[in-house]
């Protein structure tokens, strides 16, 4: 009996120091071992002998099996994280940008743009000063007939009869007034003093120069309301219109300062365009609904043609990602001492059970060698 638990025992002992061993020698040693120059069988262990192997196997299965692109497709090509993506997007742009307290102003600086405001308003006084300049060259170059446009010029031509009435009225008004009759009075008196004797015999002619004023009121009264007269004056109106549709526009406009209009101008423009002063507000003041027009306009429509951009090239994407290339790189750079604490950590376990179930077979083997030993014996 005490045969067949010695060799029990050490059967035990030889079959779990040997899986021990064995399992040891999976990662042990770490480098190999020479003897002089005579490497050591075994070493250095076989997952440190393999381990460029092993790297490779670990990439193919990684994107073979585990980031495939039906998998990408399954976790992030999906509605809830698009909507996800959406709300993130919406959110950082309504933060940072269509919300943020920066003024247009901060934006041009962290852009480099800083002078911006200055150029654009050089870039229109340049503009304004180019088109006054061309305003000027044509309205200074022809005559009035060839400057003015058309459309004008038939508009003064139709209002010549409306402007001799109007003149006829307003004649016909100043007559009637004490001022017309004041005048006719002074001018009466200012010629019969001029005449002397003459002038005080046709006083006395026409007894007062207030009868002399009625009369003069009734015959300037039938004039302008004679036919002839309204004809008369829109010759005249007529005649003057074409003199000075021939006239040379740069006679009629010789005495006209154009260098104070056209400082005017400038000036005006710059003060209403205050581009500096506008540009010192945010985003959100001048579009106070754009983070409600972007979200329902803007940032769906992006992310949607991210999204489908992004399922359409996924498979060409990852092969360009290569990260079965990637993972054998990283595994390379392991030190075989991170490998055995990453395969100890997920198997510490069942290694113990197969040192275990070493020591199990090998006792149960001593047992039976025992027992064949003292059959054999008492034969």
């Amino acid at each position: 009996m005490l045969t067949i638990l010695f060799m029990a025992f050490i059967g035990a002992l030889i079959g779990g120091v040997t899986n021990h061993l064995a399992i040891k020698m999976l990662f042990r040693p770490h480098e190999p071992k020479f003897i002089g120059k005579t490497r050591l069988p075994f070493t250095p262990g076989l997952i440190p002998k393999r381990r460029s192997e092993l790297a490779t196997q670990l990439g193919k299965t990684v994107t073979n099996y585990l980031l495939t692109p039906d998998l990408f497709r399954r976790k992030l090509m999906t509605p809830v994280m698009e909507e996800r993506v959406e709300k993130f997007v919406q959110d950082r742009m309504n933060k940072y940008i269509l919300q943020s307290d920066k003024t247009l102003n901060d934006w041009l600086n962290l852009a480099g743009a800083s002078e911006l405001p200055e150029q654009v308003e050089g870039k229109l006084l340049t503009l304004i000063d180019r088109q006054l300049l061309d305003m000027k060259t044509k309205v200074t170059t022809g005559t009035v007939a060839e400057v003015v446009p058309l459309r004008w010029q038939q508009q003064v031509e139709e209002r010549i009869p409306h402007a001799s009435n109007f003149l006829l009225q307003r004649a016909e008004k100043f007559i009637n007034s004490d001022e017309g009759k004041d005048t006719f009075q002074k001018l009466i008196d200012d010629f019969l003093n001029s005449k002397g004797t003459l002038g005080g015999m046709l006083n006395m002619f026409f007894n007062d120069s207030d009868s002399l004023v009625g009369k003069i009121q009734r015959e300037a009264l039938r004039f302008t309301g004679a036919p002839g007269t309204k004809e008369l004056l829109d010759k005249l109106i007529w005649k003057e219109w074409r003199n000075i549709q021939q006239q040379p526009m740069e006679k009629l406009t010789a005495e006209f300062d154009f260098d104070s209009v056209f400082n005017s101008v400038r000036k005006y423009a710059v003060d209403q365009l205050a581009l500096r002063e506008r540009l010192d507000y945010s985003l959100e003041h001048y579009w106070p609904t754009g983070a409600e027009w972007t979200a329902d306009n803007v940032t769906p429509q992006i992310v949607k043609f991210v999204f489908g951009q992004a399922e359409l090239q996924l498979e060409q994407s990852l092969q360009k990602l290569k990260l079965d290339e990637m993972v054998k790189e990283q595994v390379d750079t392991f030190p075989v001492a991170v490998l055995e604490d990453l395969v100890l950590g997920i198997s510490r376990r069942e290694f113990k059970m197969i040192t275990v179930l070493g020591a199990v077979l090998g006792g149960a083997i001593g047992i039976i060698q025992g027992i064949i030993a003292l059959t054999l014996n008492g034969l």
